[in-house]
């Protein structure tokens, strides 16, 4: 049984996501503050680490960065702190997640399947695309280049996930909203514009998205 250290000092949370994560099956060990948690982590093993960040003694950037001297240890951080700034410490520190509260339980048990079945090579080939550099997880909403997680948005990341899965296809804006928003969009469908032009930033280097001027957007097959 897979053996998952929860740190939180908010004692009503903690026995929630305690009965919640022991139900779906795993072997719960809880901490309440950074100083207890380092000691818990000191003395067993654990598979993944459940990591809040507002903690009593020691916050979650501070146990996050001491495990990861020691340990590639799966990390989730799971907080209210929800500005970019926060989520891209948090991934500096070699997080493997980021979840803001309030936050839904059936989709905390399945990001840490993801995380799991990633750190143990386990991956459902069915729910990962790989292009080139990057490497894109379906079930975990995540992009990763051979180096780095890329912390994209969910708008961003559906956009990138539908141009990967039309390669070679032009997409045009309307495409994209109908794809994405259904019939719930109602505003300037320049939106797509501005999130690819956010996307290409965080991509850098990894960005393949060709904009096909006066038309829409491709990602073209590889050769």
């Amino acid at each position: 049984m897979q053996r998952i250290l929860i740190v939180e000092d908010d004692l009503s949370i903690q026995a929630i996501l305690h009965d919640f994560i022991c139900d779906a099956g795993y072997n719960v060990t809880v901490a309440s503050d950074g100083v207890e948690a380092l000691a818990v982590y000191s003395q067993q093993s654990f598979d993944l680490v459940l990591l809040d960040i507002m903690l009593p003694k020691i916050d979650g950037y501070g146990v996050c960065e001491v495990i990861r001297q020691k340990s590639d240890v799966p990390i989730i951080m799971l907080t209210a702190l929800d500005g970019e700034h926060d989520q891209i410490k948090g991934f500096d520190l070699k997080a493997d997640d980021y979840i803001t509260k309030p936050f839904s339980m059936p989709i905390l048990i399945r990001k840490i399947a993801a995380v799991l079945r990633r750190s143990s090579g386990q991956m459902d080939h069915s729910q990962i695309i790989v292009y080139k550099d990057l490497t894109i997880d379906l079930a975990a909403y995540k992009v990763y280049t051979k180096k780095d997680t890329i912390c994209l948005t969910p708008r961003e990341f559906e956009i990138l996930r539908e141009l990967l899965l039309h390669k070679g296809q032009i997409l045009t804006r309307q495409n994209l909203l109908q794809m994405l928003w259904k019939y719930e969009f109602f505003g300037d469908e320049r939106i797509i514009d501005t999130h690819i032009k956010n996307m290409r930033k965080k991509l850098g280097a990894a960005d393949y998205i060709e904009t096909i001027r006066g038309v829409g957007y491709r990602i073209d097959k590889e050769n």
